[in-house]
């Protein structure tokens, strides 16, 4: 039986890769009647969050991708969230110690705590099996003894997902290219245990839409599907364009359900150049269907349904009452609640101070709110006044700029409820195109930002 899954780390939002990867293994399933499965890989305990893990559901829902065994729906092989499952990985390395396939390694070279380290061969070259990729081998000479077991007793990826692959039946691992590098660890793993390897198909990653065809990022492009969730693109126009990235029908036609690239697409014939995601494409897509499969009616639901429901409604009302004089003002001063982007002045969002500081408060602040588990006001503003003391100014000239990126006016609804009200996406994706309009803030300087704040 085809059982095929999807393994998402929840250390932060959503990503439309884990889209991709997910429409492309729920088809895969889907089409040979198997089972699509949702694991969490939620190993990295500094990074892991359940509220990431939260986020990740919700989005793939909202795309309308189920899945057949998971966290919240249980399955004949549970549980499947790792972090449930140390028992299992711990057995399994300390059966690789005893067989002598694996090591300890202690940290500071004598007693106390260790890793389990696997033993790599010193010499030869192994095949590759890649169902999209003739004749890869790699020397075992350029390939490390991978860490399986940390000294925490948290295992690594290479034993985590060997381990849950196996154990879970997966027969197929349809994941990105970048995992080509670790199957020599992975195979030389399954050989140890003596169990029999799935089929692995590394598919390509996706690509800005910039000159180098570059790994889509953040910086390049938005990412977040509960951004695009609140920018207002329907989950079937997603599904249907990261469809069309790896198939077309024969017609031609870029338009088609999520039934019928089920019905159609073929993995194996996936090309391994690289698809790039061009927002520009999504959101004439996305213009396709609210033009073609909805009535005057049918707009007026979505639009209920997406941010015209009464308790957004009450919220932006709440926000706006304090400036209002006539009800005709509520239109300007809650705009940008109802907007994907606002107008950008960078000779505003300055104001006199240098562009390139600014942009640094911008960043600062991003990366404050996004390590933030809960978006409400207090935690908002304790985030951002943190921010501001670190920098060296005081929290009302540091936020001048945040409210011109989130509303687009030096004057308008109070900032970290209007903030809380947009969602912590959206936030973030304003304060990142606001930075931009500046100039942005170079990856080397970036370095030394973060440098500096994990020691602060």
């Amino acid at each position: 039986m085809t059982r095929t899954r999807i393994a998402p780390s929840p250390t932060g939002d959503p990503h439309v890769g884990t889209a991709y990867q997910a429409l492309l293994n729920y088809g895969f399933a889907r089409q040979r009647g198997g089972a699509f499965i949702l694991r969490i890989e939620d190993t990295d305990q500094a990074r892991s969050k359940r509220a990431f893990e939260t986020a990740i559901l919700r989005s793939l829902r909202w795309l309308g991708l189920a899945w057949d065994e998971g966290p919240d729906v249980g399955g004949p092989f549970a549980p499947y969230r790792q972090s449930d499952r140390l028992d299992s990985y711990r057995e399994v390395a300390e059966g690789l110690l005893r067989d002598g396939r694996a090591y300890r390694d202690y940290a500071d070279g004598e007693g106390g705590a260790f890793a389990i380290r696997l033993r790599t061969p010193t010499s030869g070259r192994i095949a590759l099996p890649d169902r999209l990729r003739a004749g890869l081998s790699k020397d075992w000479e350029s390939v490390d003894d991978p860490v399986l077991l940390k000294s925490d007793g948290f295992p690594t990826y290479h034993l985590a997902n060997v381990v849950d692959d196996h154990r879970m039946e997966i027969s197929d691992v349809i994941r990105g290219e970048e995992w080509i590098a670790s199957l020599p660890k992975h195979l030389l793993l399954y050989e140890a245990l003596g169990w029999e390897p799935p089929a692995f198909w590394h598919v390509p990653l996706l690509r800005n839409n910039d000159r180098n065809r570059s790994k889509l990022s953040k910086r390049r492009s938005p990412t977040s599907l509960d951004f695009y969730r609140d920018a207002g693109f329907l989950p079937e126009a997603l599904v249907n364009f990261l469809g069309m990235l790896v198939w077309t029908r024969a017609s031609g036609e870029e338009k088609f359900s999520l039934e019928e690239f089920v019905a159609r697409f073929d993995l194996a014939s996936i090309s391994v150049a690289g698809a790039v995601f061009d927002t520009g494409k999504l959101a004439w897509l996305n213009g396709r269907y609210l033009r073609e499969d909805y009535d005057p009616v049918g707009i007026a639901a979505l639009l209920r349904r997406w941010r015209y429901d009464d308790r957004t409604l009450e919220q932006a009302a709440a926000l706006a009452q304090p400036r209002m004089k006539t009800l005709g003002d509520f239109g300007p001063l809650t705009a940008h609640f109802f907007a994907d982007e606002t107008p950008l002045d960078p000779a505003l969002l300055a104001r006199g101070r240098d562009a390139s500081e600014v942009a640094e408060w911008l960043l600062l602040a991003e990366w404050a709110l996004e390590g933030l588990d809960d978006f409400t006001e207090a935690a908002v503003h304790a985030a951002l006044r943190g921010v501001a003391e670190s920098v060296g100014v005081k929290l009302g000239p540091f936020t001048r700029p945040l409210y011109l990126a989130i509303s687009g006016s030096a004057a308008s609804t109070p900032l970290f409820g209007s903030m809380v009200l947009l969602g912590s996406s959206m936030t973030r994706m304003r304060l990142r195109r606001a930075r931009a309009a500046l100039g942005g803030v170079s990856r080397k300087r970036q370095k030394k930002l973060r440098a500096r704040r994990s020691t602060a």
